[in-house]
């Protein structure tokens, strides 16, 4: 097991064998030392996490699902990484949606459940630069998709 799922396992969480794409894309692709992993969607054992911030869910509530898809994030990059996380040199920068309401502004909030568990589970090299964004809808009616960059060796 590597030092950051050992880590990831000091805070209760499995990484789930990375989820095939849905669709005619890649879930990563590599470029020299760079995964650029594709967006993951809020889900959880249950299946999707969906909802409307603003409207059917709180800023805590799209916390969590955030964190959902940042650990969708961790399985991709596991993936590129032949199965060892340890590879992983750093988040580079998560860009964020969040279906929510036109006069929902805290997108931010949302996103940071995805931001502070990347710091919590891997320390320095978790921390990224990052966008949050409103979206009038995401597939499937989630309720955040995140994207993003990372570094390995």
């Amino acid at each position: 097991m590597s030092l950051h799922e050992k880590r990831l396992a000091e805070l209760g969480v499995t990484l789930p064998d990375a989820p095939a794409p849905a669709a005619n894309y890649m879930p990563y692709v590599q470029v020299g030392d760079i995964v650029y992993v594709s967006g993951q969607i809020s889900m959880n054992e249950g299946g999707f996490i969906t909802g409307k911030l603003g409207e059917t869910m709180s800023a805590e509530e799209g916390a969590a699902a955030a964190k959902t898809c940042a650990i969708g994030l961790l399985s991709q990059v596991k993936a590129a990484c032949g199965g060892d996380l340890d590879r992983l040199v750093r988040v580079v920068k998560l860009t964020g949606f969040v279906n929510s309401t036109a006069d929902f502004g805290d997108q931010p909030k949302v996103v940071n459940g995805a931001s502070d568990f990347l710091v919590e589970a891997l320390g320095e090299a978790g921390r990224h630069s990052r966008s949050a964004v409103s979206a009038a809808s995401l597939p499937f009616s989630v309720a955040v998709e995140i994207e993003g960059i990372f570094q390995i060796k």
